[in-house]
C-alpha cells in the first residue's frame, strides 16, 4: 500500500511557487537505470510538508525511486505523453490559479515573479513526467479487479471494532433550466456590440481599451479581451468558424454564441494555433424571462409527480445542456468522491434545505440558485432518489464502497509486487547517507548486488 499511496501523493502535488522558489541542492542520492535522484529533490518536496519528521526524507526517497523505476519502464515500454494532452494539462493548470486570483495578471507576476506563460513553461517538464508515471502505472494495474468473494473475503477481515460508521447518504437529482433572453433584450445586446465595433472600425477607438469597459468576460475583460493563443477545437462553434476566417488585425462582425453577442479581432496565427482577443455583451435576463422560466420547470414538475413524465426522460427533454447532471440521468455527482451519494453535510445548503422534508421519490418545487461556475441564475427542481439511514458499513447497503476498497488494496498489493520485480532487473543504487530508513531495505539489495 505505501508504493500507491506514495505516488498517488506525488502526482497530486503541484505546488507552482515550490518549484519557482527552491534553492538547488547539489548531489546525487540515488541511480536508478540511467535516471538520478538529487538531493535537491528530496528536500524540495521535504520543505513543502506542512509537518516534518526525519522519516519523512525516508518516505519521499521511497516514492522517487519508486517514480524513476516507473520512469524507466516507461521509456523501455514506448509510454509517451502526446503533445496536445500535455498543452492541455498545462493550460488547465495555469487557468484553475487564474481563476483563483480573479484573473488578475498582475495578482499572478506579483506572486510567482513570472507570467502565467514563463510559469507555464517552467511546469512543462515536471508535468510531463507526472502524466507519463500515471500512464505507466495506468498500464500496470488496468487489469486488475475483485471477483464478489474476494470483495467478501475483503469485508471480513475487517474486525467488528473496525468497521466503519456512515452518517445518512443521499441520491439527489436535478432537472436545470436557464431562463433565456426575450427578442427585445437580445436586440439591445447585439445593437450595443455593433455601437462598440463602430467606435473601432469607423473612429479608431482602441479595441483592449473598450473591451476593458464593456466586455462581460470577466476572464479576458480586464485584460483588454486577450484570449491568449488557442488551437482548432478550443472554443464554441460558431466563435471558432468566425475566428479561422480572419486575416491578421481584422476585425469580425457581431456573432451570436450561447454566451452572448461577440466581435472577435485575431492578432496572430501560427498554423492551427490563433491570438485572439474578443468583447463579449450578455443579453440581459429580464425578471419575466425567469418567471417563464420557473413556470416552465413547475409544469415538468407537475408532469412528473402525476406519472406523465419519468424524471430520467424529463431530464433528457428539458434539462439544460449545460450542467453536468445532463450526462447522468439528472444525478448530481459529489465531487468529492466521484459518485453519486452525498452525506447530507456535503450537500450544497440549498439541497440541503430543499430535501430536509422530502420522502424519497419526492420531486421540489422549482427553485432559483446562481451557478458557481458562470455566475448565472438558473432554475432547477430537486428529486430525491434515495436516503439511508445512519449505520455500520454492512454487505447489503455498502457493497460498492467496500468493493472500491477491495480494488485499491488488490491494485496496492500489484504494484507493489511490481516494483519489487523491476527492483530485481534494474540497476539501483542508493547513498549510504539513508541506509538507516527501514522502508528501503529493498532497494539497498539491490545495490549492493549491483556496486
Amino acid at each position: 500500500m505505501k508504493y500507491f499511496v506514495g505516488i498517488i501523493l506525488a502526482l497530486c502535488v503541484f505546488n507552482a511557487k515550490a518549484q519557482i522558489d527552491t534553492v538547488i541542492l547539489d548531489g546525487v542520492v540515488a541511480t536508478v537505470g540511467d535516471n538520478i535522484v538529487l538531493l535537491s529533490e528530496v528536500e524540495e518536496r521535504y520543505r513543502a510538508k506542512d509537518v516534518r519528521t526525519e522519516d519523512d526524507r525516508c518516505q519521499i526517497l521511497d516514492a522517487l525511486l519508486t517514480e524513476n523505476v516507473m520512469l524507466v519502464q516507461a521509456e523501455l515500454d514506448s509510454i509517451l505523453v502526446a503533445d496536445e494532452e500535455l498543452e492541455a494539462q498545462l493550460d488547465a493548470r495555469i487557468e484553475q490559479i487564474l481563476r483563483m486570483m480573479n484573473y488578475d495578471r498582475n495578482q499572478f507576476i506579483s506572486y510567482y515573479g513570472k507570467t502565467p506563460e514563463a510559469v507555464k513553461e517552467g511546469f512543462r517538464e515536471d508535468l510531463k513526467r507526472q502524466l507519463t508515471i500515471q500512464k505507466m502505472q495506468q498500464q500496470i494495474i488496468q487489469e486488475v479487479s475483485v471477483t464478489p468473494t474476494e470483495v467478501k473475503e475483503f469485508f471480513a477481515q475487517i474486525p467488528n471494532d473496525g468497521l466503519p460508521f456512515f452518517n445518512s447518504e443521499v441520491e439527489v437529482g436535478e432537472i436545470v433550466i436557464e431562463p433565456k433572453p426575450n427578442a427585445v433584450e437580445l436586440e439591445k445586446a447585439r445593437k450595443q456590440l455593433q455601437s462598440i465595433r463602430n467606435r473601432i472600425v469607423n473612429s479608431g477607438e482602441d479595441f483592449a481599451a473598450l473591451a476593458k469597459q464593456y466586455s462581460e468576460d470577466p476572464g479576458s475583460g480586464r485584460n483588454g479581451g486577450d484570449l491568449g493563443w488557442g488551437k482548432r477545437g478550443s472554443y464554441v462553434t460558431e466563435f471558432e468558424a468566425t475566428a479561422y476566417q480572419l486575416e491578421p488585425n481584422e476585425i469580425s462582425e457581431v456573432i451570436k454564441t450561447e454566451f452572448g453577442f461577440h466581435i472577435l479581432q485575431l492578432l496572430e496565427r501560427r498554423g492551427n494555433l490563433v491570438h485572439l482577443r474578443h468583447i463579449l455583451i450578455k443579453p440581459r435576463i429580464t425578471q419575466k424571462d425567469k418567471d417563464l422560466a420557473y413556470r416552465q420547470l413547475d409544469t415538468v414538475r407537475t408532469l412528473i409527480t402525476k406519472d406523465s413524465l419519468s424524471f430520467a426522460y424529463a431530464v433528457n427533454k428539458y434539462s439544460s445542456e449545460n450542467v453536468q447532471s445532463k450526462t447522468n440521468a439528472g444525478l448530481m455527482l459529489n465531487n468529492l468522491t466521484g459518485n453519486s451519494t452525498f452525506e447530507v453535510a456535503d450537500l450544497d445548503p440549498n439541497v440541503y434545505f430543499a430535501i430536509d422534508t422530502m420522502q424519497v421519490g419526492d420531486v421540489s418545487a422549482p427553485m432559483f440558485y446562481t451557478n458557481p461556475q458562470t455566475g448565472e441564475e438558473l432554475v432547477r427542481i430537486i428529486w430525491l432518489r434515495s436516503r439511508t439511514e445512519p449505520h455500520q458499513a454492512n454487505l447489503k447497503q455498502d457493497y460498492a464502497k467496500i468493493q472500491a476498497a477491495a480494488i485499491e488494496q488488490k491494485k496496492a498489493t500489484y504494484l507493489s509486487d511490481w516494483i519489487s520485480k523491476r527492483v530485481e532487473e534494474m540497476y539501483i543504487k542508493v547513498d549510504d547517507r539513508y541506509s538507516s530508513c527501514n522502508n528501503l531495505d529493498k532497494w539497498y539489495k539491490d545495490s549492493k548486488r549491483n556496486p
